[in-house]
């Protein structure tokens, strides 16, 4: 199947074609008329690729996009108050757990007219405490972040809980001394 080029040039003959005059201008113009053509068919849908491009950009984002991140930091703005809570994930966790064991303690107490006057007088002494851990967080965003305060925003909860502990330990042997007497009394 292969063929010498130079056995096939051998026979050949050059030929005297001759163009016609304006065959210049013809093929220009023919080159012009394709070349428009073939942007005219493409212009109207240019905006579908670049339509296309963006809704590729988008699914891409929100695909990727780290949504475990952003729920577990909480967001403090620039002009929102410092709390114990928002310095770190851990103050965060030590500040709910406080917070919510004096809600419990709060929330289990036997409340009754025997115990009225010392419950009143724990509770007074509680919104003491929660007054000046209002002024702690003041001071906090005050004069900036700083080991001290901490210390004693910390301290001011545990020391709520355990008036709250010792509260509930009082009301216990009250009920268990008024249940005593009451045994004694029947017998």
């Amino acid at each position: 199947m292969q063929q010498d080029i130079r056995e096939k040039l051998k026979d050949f003959q050059e030929q005297n074609i001759e163009l016609s005059a304006n065959h210049a201008s013809k093929f220009e113009n023919l080159l012009k008329a394709e070349l428009h053509s073939k942007k005219k068919k493409k212009t109207p849908f240019k905006w579908l690729s670049v339509a296309a491009s963006i809704v590729l950009l988008v699914s891409l984002a929100i695909k990727f996009y780290p949504t475990e991140n952003i729920e577990e930091q909480p967001i403090v703005k620039k002009d929102a108050e410092i709390t114990l809570g928002n310095i770190s994930p851990e103050f965060n966790t030590i500040e709910t757990y406080y917070t919510n064991s004096i809600k419990l303690e709060i929330s289990q107490l036997d409340l009754s007219d025997g115990n009225k006057e010392i419950v009143d007088n724990y509770l007074l002494k509680i919104a003491e405490l929660t007054k000046e851990y209002k002024l702690l967080t003041k001071e906090l965003n005050t004069n900036g972040v700083n080991d001290a305060t901490i210390d004693a925003l910390i301290g001011n909860l545990q020391l709520r809980l355990q008036l709250l502990q010792r509260l509930k330990k009082q009301l216990n042997e009250l009920k268990n001394l008024n249940t005593n007497q009451h045994e004694t009394q029947v017998i």
